[in-house]
């Protein structure tokens, strides 16, 4: 009987395998996953790095703004100061009597009256000079107008009161005796007490004003000065 055997040897080999179309797609898709995630890191990286330099660099920047605030000043803040006009830091009331005699034949004609009046003192801020604030080292330094009377019309002829009257007098009698009350007033009120309390209540407000802005070192001045 012939059997019919195949030998180890004569066994017919096997061939390998072709990899699928959907092994082949997963394989590319992993490949390029790869790169996109790696890509998309650094990409995270470079912001990351770009925010954190920016982040720095605007603050180290207010830092130097702040800085410099506090020993500056603006236009604005300037403008906005001079806008105040005239500002009073002393007010004195006063009274003057004042009589006036007029001789005649058979009698004299007199006339007294009394006057009252206040007398404002202060600075206008008008007359500021060129550079009257500025920045020396880490101080701010003001220069004030001199102290001076605000109105010359400081008269209350509503108050005024005719203390004694005899004969006639006319509007120009009136207005004379007027002046010298204004001038005695004038130049009893404006003195160098009053005037020197007037810069020390300047000094002072101007003082609070600049330090409510901000600036810690302030030096104030009088043009007379």
């Amino acid at each position: 009987m012939n059997e019919n055997k195949q030998l180890p040897g004569n066994q017919p080999q096997q061939q390998p395998q072709q990899p699928s179309a959907l092994s082949t797609i997963f394989h590319a898709l992993g490949t390029v996953s790869k790169w996109a995630i790696a890509g998309a890191l650094l990409f995270i990286l470079l912001v990351c790095a770009v925010v954190y330099f920016t982040i720095r660099t605007v603050t180290a920047t207010g830092a130097d703004i702040e800085v410099d605030q506090r020993i500056g000043i603006t236009p604005t803040q300037i403008a906005s100061i001079k806008q105040i006009g005239q500002w009073e830091f002393l007010s004195v009331s006063d009274e003057e009597m004042v009589d006036t005699t007029r001789n005649r034949f058979f009698a004299d004609d007199e006339l007294v009256r009394i006057y009252y009046g206040t007398l404002r003192l202060g600075i206008d801020m008008n007359e500021v000079k060129n550079q009257w604030i500025k920045k020396e080292k880490d101080s701010i330094i003001v220069t004030l107008p001199a102290i001076k009377l605000l109105d010359e019309q400081f008269i209350d002829e509503a108050q005024t009161k005719a203390f004694y009257e005899s004969g006639k007098w006319t509007d120009k009698d009136r207005e004379a005796m007027y002046q010298r009350a204004r001038q005695r007033m004038r130049a009893r009120c404006l003195n160098q007490q009053n005037i020197k309390s007037a810069e020390q209540n300047a000094s002072r407000q101007f003082y609070q004003l600049m330090r409510s802005m901000g600036f810690e070192n302030v030096s104030i001045r009088f043009d007379n000065k």
